[in-house]
């Protein structure tokens, strides 16, 4: 973990804001140029440059030769991710005081979009990392964050975010798992399903229902846990094998008996709905930079071939239906970029992000399935076969419509936060 240490210094604060024009700030005096240092700017910082430089190149040498193998086999890539977290990609927005970077969330989408572009299914496993921690980065006590946060950057292990349940999608507050006080302890029984790395896990993060009564309002029926992989009583189901991200490990858990101490609770009980929630204005931008790499490669690889595949003796991007096709599908990257980034600046302003954080997540999900459906449609037949890129692209893609919040849900989200400016 050198380099992580050496990446550890400089600005984590997201798009850094200053004077966008330079000819301007070239003739104002320095207190005006002070204050011109806080307006508008598209620009990264040096050091997010680096990490974005470093993101590419491992994404294009380490993990996009590999992609098309682990698709086939469905095999977790963990020697990939080992290789990731030896040199600071994973875990980064742990903070410095555990053993990580403590970078910021805009600095996490600059690197996830980057490994997404590699492959979307490795970049899941090393985000469902994020998300497992998030709960523990926002809620954690001293002593949760410095025995569960700190292993993480000691040796390249994996945590899953342990919430969904057969019957409970995207309605939350239908979880039925119970988790029943008993002294020092509390019993669970339940079973979770879809959980990203829920067979490769050294912990989890586990919402489960503490009060019984029905009519009791989600924001205090349900505890969150910090739940040992190894706990006697768990039991990891089979690996699920998906239309798309293939590599990246997806199974159920059953809880049957399983006793957690109560030191292991964050916050304390009826707090777990809105760790869990919240977890998700941290964890959504970088899903939508996950989305915006994928919709990216399909981009490179359509604007590629287009390039290359000749009708009627030229060239296909040289044929105005394809190069409105490739105009429309760059138009909507560059848009789910500047939403992620919107979203990510946003939170680390220390501001609620949960409007722009849906709107990213949703744009960019919709985005990656439209750009990857046209690149495929570029390719011709081609794209329609499993040897060429872009078949893969498409399957990989739906899941961003799905996971952490379908399209339609981040839909609600969002109409309920804008028609809220307009409440007397």
């Amino acid at each position: 973990m050198l380099l992580s240490k050496i990446l550890r210094a400089g600005v984590r604060c997201g798009v850094r804001l200053q004077s966008s024009s330079a000819a301007a700030s070239a003739s104002l005096s320095s207190s005006d140029r002070s204050a011109a240092a806080a307006g508008f700017s598209f620009e990264l910082t040096e050091q997010q440059k680096e990490f974005q430089q470093l993101a590419r190149k491992f994404a294009r040498e380490e993990i996009l030769p590999l992609a098309s193998e682990y698709d086939k086999t469905g095999e977790y890539p963990f020697p990939i991710i080992k290789k990731a977290w030896e040199i600071g990609l994973i875990n980064g927005h742990i903070g410095e005081e555990y053993g990580g970077m403590g970078l910021s969330i805009f600095d996490a989408c600059l690197i996830t979009e980057e490994l997404a572009y590699g492959c979307t299914g490795v970049q899941t496993a090393i985000e469902a990392n994020s998300l497992g921690q998030m709960p523990v980065i926002i809620a954690g006590n001293e002593e949760q964050k410095k025995k569960y946060l700190g292993r993480m950057t000691e040796e390249p292990l994996m945590c899953a975010y342990c919430v969904t349940e057969p019957g409970a999608g995207s309605d939350v507050a239908g979880i039925k798992t119970r988790a029943v006080k008993k002294g020092d302890e509390y019993v669970v029984n339940g079973q979770k399903m879809w959980i990203t790395n829920g067979g490769k896990a050294n912990w989890y993060f586990l919402l489960a229902r503490t009060d019984a009564d029905p009519k009791c309002p989600a924001g205090k029926a349900f505890t969150g846990f910090i739940v040992e992989a190894d706990t006697p009583g768990i039991q990891v189901g089979r690996k699920e094998m998906n239309m798309g991200q293939r590599c990246s490990d997806t199974r159920g858990i059953t809880f049957e008996d399983v006793r957690i101490p109560k030191e292991n609770v964050l916050i304390g009980e009826g707090a777990g709905f809105k760790i869990a929630m919240g977890a998700f204005d941290k964890t959504r931008p970088p899903v939508a930079a996950g989305a915006t790499g994928l919709a990216q490669r399909a981009l490179d690889e359509a604007s590629n071939y287009a390039m290359e595949r000749k009708t009627f003796g030229r060239a296909i991007a040289e044929h105005q239906a394809v190069s409105f096709l490739l105009a429309e599908m760059a138009m909507k990257v560059e848009l789910a970029r500047m939403a992620y980034q919107r979203s990510a600046w946003e939170v680390d302003q220390g501001r609620r992000n949960t409007y722009f954080a849906s709107i990213a997540k949703a744009f960019a999900g919709d985005i990656a399935n439209q750009v990857a459906s046209d690149a495929v449609q570029i390719f011709g037949g081609n794209g329609f076969n499993s040897d060429y890129p872009v078949e893969k692209l498409m399957r990989d893609a739906k899941i961003y419509q799905i996971y952490e919040g379908t399209a339609q849900i981040q839909r609600l989200i969002i109409a309920r936060e804008h028609l809220g400016k307009y409440k007397k």
